[in-house]
């Protein structure tokens, strides 16, 4: 059975993705902050509307009217497709309350919120961007995996594909980011180096699952009026594979914790 896939918005990111994302993927969207996250979910959602899919953005870090202030800056009517019935932009926590604003960032909160949206928009495909998910165990991160794996195995019911940002991080001195990318369909992450005084940005799938997708980086660029741009594959540098210096150190000093916590050998 061939694959049905949805745009991403990207024309070169689609072909990264041999043509898009599966249909019924979870995709963690994985990040430092500006490095072009919540604009690949602005595009995400703006093909999903000219398509005619349901479409849903929950935005934990922004206001609602940050939202459409972006997605009009690259040639979006986000606020158009609210007030056609074509788009339910959830604001959690960041603006006045109605009907669309989650009073409590806990992930019962979120899924029965989103469903309710999904109710109001009709029967049909639909795509869900949760900008970010981490949002939702900032204070708790041992329960990342748990939540995202709720928050996945229920949507899926709804016929959802689902983006969900994440904020890169470390947890531990041995281990990065946040429990949704042992769980998601598939990895999209972004990363960015200062070259020369000048910040330059980048893109590598690192996993999709039933997809032959590309393994390069790519450089990527974000203009007004057009949003996010594949510049193209970069060559493979040390610094792009390396672990960043600290957290080598973190390891190193984890390691060496360890040896001296090892008992005498016995004579």
């Amino acid at each position: 059975m061939p694959v049905e896939r949805l745009s991403t918005g990207v024309p070169a990111l689609d072909r990264m993705l041999a043509g898009g994302i599966p249909r019924g993927f979870c995709v963690a969207v994985t990040g430092e902050p500006g490095t072009g996250k919540t604009i690949l979910c602005i595009h995400f959602i703006a093909q999903g509307i000219a398509e005619g899919d349901r479409c849903i953005y929950v935005t934990t870090e922004e206001s609602r009217e940050s939202i459409m202030t972006q997605a009009e800056q690259f040639g979006f009517d986000f606020a158009g497709a609210i007030k056609d019935g074509k788009l339910v932009l959830v604001d959690a926590l960041m603006g006045t309350e109605d009907q669309w604003t989650i009073k409590a960032l806990t992930v019962e909160e979120l899924v029965n919120k989103v469903i309710e949206a999904k109710k109001a928009l009709g029967y049909g495909r639909a795509r869900l961007v949760i900008d970010s998910l981490s949002a939702f165990w900032l204070d708790k991160p041992a329960m990342a995996r748990r939540h995202s794996y709720f928050v996945k195995k229920v949507l899926a019911k709804w016929d959802f594909t689902i983006m969900a940002t994440s904020q890169y991080a470390i947890t531990t001195s041995e281990a990065f980011g946040w429990g949704i990318e042992h769980i998601a369909d598939g990895i999209i992450r972004f990363r960015r180096f200062v070259r020369n005084g000048v910040l330059k940005r980048y893109v590598l799938v690192e996993k999709m699952r039933q997809t032959p997708h590309s393994l390069q980086m790519h450089e990527i660029t974000i203009e007004h009026g057009k949003g996010l741009i594949i510049l193209g594959p970069v060559e493979e540098r040390r610094e792009d594979i390396a672990l960043p210096k600290r957290v080598m150190e973190k390891i190193l000093k984890a390691a060496e914790r360890r040896e001296l916590e090892q008992p005498e050998p016995s004579q």
